[in-house]
């Protein structure tokens, strides 16, 4: 065997090694700072020892409950210590008092308690204590599911390390590695009575899958659209339980899985000649690109009015009624270009990436409004890739000789 294809195998089987190696300390250390966040939240706080009485003063800013409502939270805070009472609905429309009374008490591990009374249960104790704890380990958690899907994104590239190249490896592990670090510096507080981790773990997993099948579109390959299934479910989790982008829900729902199915089929029709793994491509006539213009514009503003009307409470936008229907004109915009864009992905259209960059535009602004930091870096993936995507179908449509034909 020569000398070169010698050290090349033992190069190789080095690189092998390492990422294996890294695998494993990935999980390893995902697990531990579960294991780590889990263990503080479920502590003892022992016998509290009471400190005394605080005045606290009630903000307001996150109220918006209706006749719906059973239970209605009301914060009172004094500086950064906060206490929060539930009243049922029948005693929140008399309450007026905009002070309160905290009693304070002091765990064994120095952390602060307030209660609205004095000598609370030991179940109140709990109940409290376990909340603060779990504000507090936040980021160990976001650490633990970021790696963890880090670890995931590795295993993929490794197990089909043929099938992605240098470039396209080292871009998906970057984004997720990314997205890991802003999880932990920027951890997604609860809303609508949902915990922050379970939040951000379902922004971590958007953006993998994101990712993920982005990057499967850009290659041409039809096994996008079985990655793409489970973005959408994730998605409309996602809007589930922040209860906002009620257009994108739908879209979703309505739209995107029915078309995910169609275009996986469409496209298993249309291999290409000489490499199966790849789907012929095309891309679209002018005057088809001023209906569709049209056709957005229309549906922006008829649903972005038809949403800006409906009254949904929600935590998310803090009672901030410009900022929602700012939000609801944005995401009907948002809508319709996706709508767009799964009719071109399934006409196998290059179009699909000037879509993508209007979709990605769009999204990061709602995310920047909306504070939902860690998302940005999924758009910064979508930029990334959708250049990458569209000089690669570019190419192909370049180098091959399939006829362009029209949609109509």
């Amino acid at each position: 065997m020569p000398e070169k294809t010698t050290k090349y195998i033992e190069k190789n089987r080095t690189v092998k090694m390492i990422e294996i190696i890294s695998l494993i300390l990935l999980i390893f250390v995902s697990a531990f700072s579960v294991f780590s966040g889990y263990r503080k939240i479920h502590s003892d706080p022992g016998e509290p020892d009471y400190i005394g009485t605080a005045e606290m003063t009630r903000d307001d800013s996150l109220e918006d409950y209706d006749e719906d409502s059973t239970v209605c939270d009301v914060v009172y805070v004094n500086g950064d210590d906060r206490l929060i009472v539930s009243y049922p609905y029948e005693e929140y429309i008399d309450l007026d008092q905009e002070k309160i009374t905290a009693y304070q008490y002091q765990s064994e591990d120095g952390t602060a308690l307030f209660f609205d009374r004095k000598d609370p249960d030991i179940s109140q104790i709990r109940k409290t204590y376990q909340t603060i704890k779990a504000e507090e380990t936040m980021p160990l958690f976001n650490l633990g599911n970021g790696l963890l899907i880090v670890a995931l994104s590795l295993f993929i590239v490794l197990f089909w390390s043929g099938f992605f190249t240098t470039y396209e490896k080292v871009w998906f592990l970057s984004i997720m590695a990314l997205a890991t670090v802003v999880s932990v510096l920027f951890p997604e507080e609860s809303a609508n009575g949902v915990n922050g981790i379970v939040i951000m773990l379902l922004y971590l997993l958007d953006t993998f899958l994101n990712i993920l099948c982005e990057l499967l579109i850009s290659k041409q390959s039809r096994y996008n659209f079985l990655v793409s299934v489970a973005v959408e479910i994730c998605e409309i989790a996602i809007c589930l339980v922040l209860m906002y982008r009620f257009a994108t829900m739908a879209t979703t729902l309505f739209f995107w899985l029915p078309i995910d199915i169609l275009s996986f089929i469409n496209w298993s029709r249309h291999k290409d000649d000489v490499e199966e793994e790849l789907t012929a491509v095309r891309r679209l006539k002018g005057y088809q690109e001023v209906l569709i213009i049209l056709a957005i514009i229309v549906w922006t503003l008829v649903v972005g009015y038809f949403l800006s009307g409906l009254n949904i409470r929600t935590d998310f936008f803090a009672g901030n009624k410009d900022l929602e229907t700012i939000v609801s004109y944005m995401d009907a915009c948002a809508s319709a270009v996706g709508v767009a864009n799964g009719l071109f992905i399934f006409f196998r259209l290059r179009e699909q990436w000037i879509a993508w960059y209007i979709c990605a535009l769009l999204e990061a602004i709602i995310n920047i409004i909306t504070g939902q930091y860690v998302l940005l870096v999924l758009k910064l993936g979508y930029f990334t890739n959708t250049t990458y995507g569209y000089i690669r179908w570019s190419r192909y449509i370049r180098t091959h000789k399939e006829a362009e034909k029209s949609l109509l």
